[in-house]
């Protein structure tokens, strides 16, 4: 008996599918690129709904075409797709069912090596090459209804999981052990268990916890905090240190459920912490509650970050934000299929919000000798300014 083949793109996926490449589409026309093609995987899975290795072809105007290396266990009767054992057979296949060869063709210059860049070049020589990922990353900035469907059912995931995280704690645990709880409720609620990134320099397991001294150590990655980690191949988050008492934990974990991704961050305490930083977390949370309000379509992401920086200089606390040995100039960042998506909410940000666009906002102070305080949520944008995904209640509470 063999193996049951199912659709390539379910019937009720078509849809979605073609609202996606349409708007890709009308960016490729204001971008002057003929055709893009795509192979690197969160590209992938966002034009065709799954993973495969192969291509995604989409040309100017019409549907988009699959060449579909492995695995060849789909029935594609559905969709424009051939199969092939190379990129280099794409231009013949293309002569031989007479599609048109392109004039311009946008690859992935920032998924995808040098190398693999140069060969997918040379499988369409006589053709301008242009930066498709530029296309990519603005066509998936703006969420359609399914995926923020697909965002708000992580977000009520992993609320679920922070409710029981008080429950898995233990007296002189280490750090790195009530991260594995935690990890373990992830799994069990149906957590996929990896963190898609963007980006050479950004990699974590499942997450982040940071107890106390920990959330100052700097970290080579682009995080908004580091932590030391427990190797020097994987330095970032949790280090093994026993938790006691005075100190925060922040927990920064996976919400990765189906493909997309929400990013929430949320405050314990063991025992009693200094006033100050009590302070810090209540200015964050004021930030967000200004910045919920003002964040509506046409609203410059500039004004986000600086509105912050506003709230936190009349509270004093501008030494502590956003690090405090070391510091980060953003205070979020889009989020959807890969956890750090357009835009990084920065002050240099020349872009404005639309509607449907998903960000991870999370200001965040680290008090010395306390730990890390402050709280992020993931948000959409709608016409009444930025609307909450991640709904887990936001005072500091006590393992």
């Amino acid at each position: 008996m063999g193996i049951e083949k199912h659709h390539f793109i379910p019937e009720d996926m078509r849809g979605e599918i073609t609202l996606r490449v349409n708007r890709i589409q009308e960016i490729m026309k204001r971008s002057g690129v003929e055709a893009l093609l795509l192979t690197g995987n969160a590209n992938v899975f966002y034009t065709s709904g799954r993973f495969f290795r192969g291509y995604t072809y989409i040309p100017l105007s019409g549907e988009a075409i699959y060449f579909i290396m492995r695995p060849d266990i789909y029935d594609t009767s559905s969709v424009r797709s051939y199969t092939i054992r190379k990129p280099e057979q794409i231009p013949s296949v293309m002569e031989e069912n007479a599609i048109a060869l392109p004039a311009t063709v946008g690859y992935e210059y920032d998924d995808l090596s040098f190398s693999e860049v140069k060969r997918l070049q040379a499988v369409f020589p006589d053709a301008t090459a242009a930066d498709g990922g530029a296309v990519m990353r603005e066509a998936r900035m703006r969420k359609t209804p399914y995926e923020i469907g697909q965002m708000e059912a992580d977000g009520l995931h992993q609320a679920a999981v922070y409710r029981r995280i008080p429950r898995v704690f233990k007296e002189d645990m280490t750090d790195v052990e009530f991260q594995i709880e935690i990890e373990h409720i992830l799994r069990m609620e149906g957590c996929l268990g990896r963190a898609r990134m963007s980006g050479r320099l950004m990699e974590i397991n499942m997450g982040s916890v940071l107890y106390g001294e920990n959330a100052d150590a700097p970290t080579p990655y682009e995080f908004a905090l580091g932590g030391a980690g427990t190797d020097p191949s994987l330095p970032v988050g949790a280090d093994g240190s026993i938790m006691h008492s005075g100190h925060t934990v922040m927990v920064d974990m996976n919400g990765a459920f189906n493909g997309y991704q929400t990013d929430m961050t949320r405050v314990w305490r063991i025992g009693d912490i200094p006033e100050k930083a009590v302070k810090a977390h209540d200015c964050s949370r004021k930030i967000l509650r200004r910045l919920e309000e003002i964040g509506k379509p046409g609203c410059p992401v500039a004004d986000l970050y600086n509105e912050a920086m506003r709230i936190v200089e009349e509270e004093k606390l501008e030494r502590y934000f956003m690090g405090h040995t070391q510091r980060v100039a953003f205070i979020g960042h889009g989020v959807g299929i890969e956890l750090n998506e357009q835009p990084p909410i920065t002050g240099r940000s020349k872009v404005l919000l639309a509607e449907g666009m998903t960000l991870a906002i999370e200001p965040k102070f680290v008090i010395p000798g306390v730990g890390a305080v402050g709280v992020e949520n993931t948000y959409v944008v709608t016409d009444r300014g930025l609307r909450c995904l991640t709904p887990f209640e936001e005072e500091i509470q006590e393992l």
